[in-house]
């Protein structure tokens, strides 16, 4: 049996969306990340501007992310973070959260897969070698994400 145990909560702030458009694909948007903090029982510290989310709101309802950015741990370590996943949001809930409305958590659904890379040498070397699943919560606004990041043991 596997257990989970929290990592970290990362706490993302988001400027408005890049709209690419309708593609063969679905709906592609380009969400930059610019800042936030992420803080946890083994990991805190800062999130630096840069990093984005492609994201793609397929036409079967399905979104997928797509987010690298990096991190700086509050001991100045920099990990650099890229968190795939999927949810159960089409198109119709991205306009309305990037339009301010709030999402009902019992009708929401994402999951990641945060995958780290970290100096080898460092004092987070261990990052390089952990699987973690995410949680997405449900985003109550426009410019921000919450994701809980749990290590699987």
């Amino acid at each position: 049996m596997l257990d989970l145990s929290l990592l970290t909560t990362l706490d993302v702030e988001l400027a408005p969306p890049i709209e690419i458009g309708r593609t063969a694909a679905g709906v592609r948007r380009v969400i930059p990340i610019v800042g936030g903090t992420f803080s946890g029982p083994r990991l805190s510290g800062s999130i630096l501007p840069g990093g984005a989310d492609w994201n793609l709101a397929r036409t079967d309802g399905i979104t997928h992310l797509w987010a690298r950015y990096t991190l700086r741990t509050d001991d100045g370590a920099h990990v650099m973070i890229t968190n795939e996943g999927w949810g159960t949001q089409d198109d119709a809930t991205m306009q309305r959260i990037f339009g301010g409305e709030q999402q009902l958590a019992d009708r929401w659904y994402c999951r990641t897969q945060p995958r780290f890379e970290v100096d080898a040498d460092g004092p987070v070397a261990w990052l390089n070698e952990i699987v973690c699943v995410g949680s997405l919560r449900a985003p109550h606004r426009p410019d921000r994400v919450t994701v809980d990041v749990f290590v699987v043991d």
